[in-house]
């Protein structure tokens, strides 16, 4: 599935099906932005203001919504924390200036955490289907303030093993609640770790298959 782009008269907007993970945050925000089920043209830059757009684009967390401003209006801004969401059940719901794979930065972007996606290392959700069952709530973790909270952040998805993460990163629970900062870490992408969202070595035993450097 290939990248739409949508001109309006003041902003520009990009959708990535594959990306997407049916938030739906989209949809039911702004079912005239929005429309789907619709036979042609589903999105519609102009129905609302470029401020919109932004806010709509900015709380879809797969990334899959990105917009570009044409009435010289401000870019999405860099978070001001580097923070990954442990989405109950689900996927790995980064905010960062993240380079996956060592792709350019994505400020919002969700990862695969059950190791049944077909678009590894990103998020398609295969948990579903799959009845992946993963807390959303983990047990936090003793961890020092760190002494920058954001910048670029490099996420090495490894052969057919974890997701090696590198730069300032606070590890957040579903309900916000932090449980670990971290300047470098191996977070699960198997989905059979006893120490989620962490890795702990279970990929080997399970057999987990996935390309990665």
């Amino acid at each position: 599935m290939g990248i739409e782009i949508v001109k309006g008269t003041r902003v520009v907007i990009r959708f990535d099906g594959s990306r997407c993970i049916h938030s739906r945050n989209c949809v039911l925000s702004h079912p005239d932005v929005f429309v789907p089920n619709v036979e042609g043209e589903w999105i519609h830059p102009d129905a609302v203001s470029p401020e919109e757009v932004a806010l709509i684009a900015r709380n879809c967390p797969s990334g899959a919504i990105r917009y570009e401003r044409l009435d010289g209006g401000e870019p999405e801004p860099l978070p001001v924390v580097n923070l990954v969401h442990v989405r109950e059940n689900g996927p790995l719901a980064f905010n960062a200036a993240a380079r996956v794979a060592g792709a350019e930065p994505q400020l919002r972007v969700t990862l695969c955490r059950c190791g049944q996606s077909k678009n590894k290392p990103y998020c398609d959700n295969s948990h579903k289907a799959a009845g992946f069952a993963a807390t959303g709530e983990p047990a936090d973790a003793a961890s020092e303030p760190l002494p920058t909270r954001a910048g670029e952040l490099d996420v090495t998805p490894t052969k057919n093993g974890p997701l090696h993460v590198q730069g300032p990163l606070e590890i957040v629970s579903g309900t916000g609640r932090t449980l670990g900062r971290v300047q470098e870490t191996w977070l699960c992408r198997c989905g059979h770790s006893r120490n989620k969202p962490y890795c702990d070595g279970s990929h080997a035993k399970a057999g987990f298959e996935a390309d990665g450097a």
